[in-house]
């Protein structure tokens, strides 16, 4: 990524999206725009954790204008995240279907640990260089997170489901301030983060940082007080608290600092931030620069350059915590990864490349399941990546390479996928050949072999073999000529030629 390139980041946090553009400036990235709008897709969760239709075009609607300001940056200019909110909802697929047509860009929701990673990372690259030990908090409008970490390596981390909305809504409905709910929301709030105390206590770390949202906000007020700049104390708190209930309610509450988006969910917001300073014993907070859009940012810088990928390193992980056969899982790649070059020729450089770095993790976690089942390891393998919290992946990635692994043996029917998606069936067809003619757990013989696809609208992949390589194995062409019948039951066709 050349110096200069301009990056965006598109956060959908629960009570605010935000756009931050910047320029890539030798290895940091400097501001040029910052949009945010209160768009409380948090508040719009029903009973049955649907997205009111409301919800949806007040996020829609967001997007538009965010869409129209990023009209002209490349895919790998722009990354957008979506967090808690999107990731209960049970119809956030209609929200993000259109929602990625009118941004004009993948939407990915992000795990609520990977949502702490970028977070850590966003604090740390505006922070000073330093060895001091780091506690970050995030309270945002439906989850808080907690991060321990050093440097630019954020080494414990959680995500916990409450915050300034939720607990804005459950207990200061009709925005009501009065003491008795105060205490009621810190209990409540304590007992969801009550684990925090072993992991989080005290002298596992030098300073305390807040992130954005809740603690931003609070940060504000109490700097206009005329308490200390960038600086919360509990005795801050304890005096926001008091100014909250002599107004008794949002809507009367006029105070200096305080935005008007921010009055209806502060009460949720300052009882989970009092929660956490009580369990952990902090005595002062400093208000970081950093926060998640910054994150994405670093990560887009880090992804392009292939520098600290986080998502290697977990297939990585991965494979070693299920003890994967590593030769299996490596020859398998190299094949399955020959073959695609062999056939995306035409395919832009940078998206074969993407694509080619996919089918390799693929093939590094084909196998993960086969310590649970050995006749049914590819569904284990499946399941496992699809629930698991994998730092680097947003969740379509994980479920796309679950797809792969699912897929890669067996019957192509049971697949859920999309079979118009022309780079995953390739994908798909390049790892199952693979698994073909690596069936024996030794290197294949690949000389003479060559790949085709064709363009639409024929739909037909040809595997060339030279004269006499069926003869030479058996087995491998009849696995083969089995390979064929299943793609016929699809929207494509594989041929095998010279068998």
């Amino acid at each position: 990524m050349q110096n200069g390139t301009l990056l965006a980041a598109v956060d959908l946090g629960s009570n605010s999206f935000r756009l931050e553009i910047g320029h890539l400036d030798h290895g940091r990235i400097r501001r040029t725009e910052y949009l945010k709008e209160t768009v409380r897709q948090g508040n719009g969760l029903d009973l049955d954790r649907n997205l009111t239709l409301d919800a949806m075009q007040r996020g829609w609607d967001c997007l538009a204008r965010f869409g129209e300001r990023l009209a002209g940056f490349e895919a790998a200019q722009v990354r957008a995240v979506a967090t808690q909110t999107l990731r209960e909802a049970r119809n956030r697929e209609e929200f993000l279907s259109r929602g990625q047509q009118i941004l004009g860009f993948p939407i990915d929701v992000i795990s609520g640990r990977e949502e702490a990673r970028l977070i850590y990372q966003g604090v740390a690259h505006l922070l000073p260089q330093s060895e001091e030990r780091r506690l970050v908090v995030d309270i945002g409008g439906r989850s808080t997170e907690l991060i321990l970490g050093q440097g630019l390596e954020a080494r414990t981390l959680e995500s916990y489901r409450l915050g300034s909305v939720t607990w804005s809504m459950r207990y200061f409905p009709d925005g009501q301030f009065n003491p008795r709910s105060f205490e009621i929301a810190e209990i409540a709030a304590k007992a969801v983060l009550d684990e925090v105390v072993n992991t989080y206590r005290s002298d596992a770390w030098d300073v305390a940082y807040g992130s954005s949202g809740t603690i931003g906000a609070v940060g504000e007020v109490l700097t206009a007080a005329g308490w200390p700049a960038g600086m919360v104390t509990l005795e801050g708190l304890d005096w926001l608290v008091d100014r909250l209930l002599k107004a008794q309610s949002a809507e009367r509450l006029k105070i200096e600092g305080m935005k008007e988006d921010r009055r209806a969910v502060i009460g949720g917001g300052i009882s989970v931030l009092r929660a956490v300073f009580d369990l952990l014993h902090i005595k002062q907070m400093e208000v970081a620069q950093g926060a998640l859009r910054n994150g994405v940012l670093h990560d887009l810088v880090e992804r392009d350059q292939n520098l600290t990928d986080l998502r290697a390193a977990s297939v990585q992980r991965l494979a070693l915590n299920f003890n994967t056969d590593a030769a299996q899982a490596e020859r398998l790649s190299n094949v399955a990864q020959h073959l695609f070059m062999l056939g995306s020729k035409s395919m832009p450089r940078p998206e074969s490349e993407r694509s080619r770095r996919k089918l390799a993790w693929a093939a590094q976690l084909h196998e993960i399941g086969s310590q649970i089942s050995h006749s049914d390891y590819h569904k284990h393998g499946a399941y496992i990546l699809d629930n698991s919290d994998a730092p680097g992946f947003a969740a379509h990635e994980l479920h796309r390479l679950s797809l792969l692994v699912l897929g890669h043996r067996g019957k192509l029917r049971k697949l859920e996928a999309d079979f118009e998606d022309r780079v995953f069936v390739q994908q798909l067809l390049c790892l199952r050949l693979a698994v073909i003619l690596c069936h024996a757990r030794r290197d294949p013989d690949l000389k003479g072999l060559s790949f085709d696809w064709e363009a639409e609208p024929g739909r037909q992949f040809t595997l060339n073999c030279r004269p006499g390589w069926s003869e030479a194995f058996p087995q491998s062409a009849h696995l083969l000529r089995e390979e064929v019948l299943a793609w016929q039951k699809t929207a494509w066709s594989l041929l095998i030629a010279e068998l």
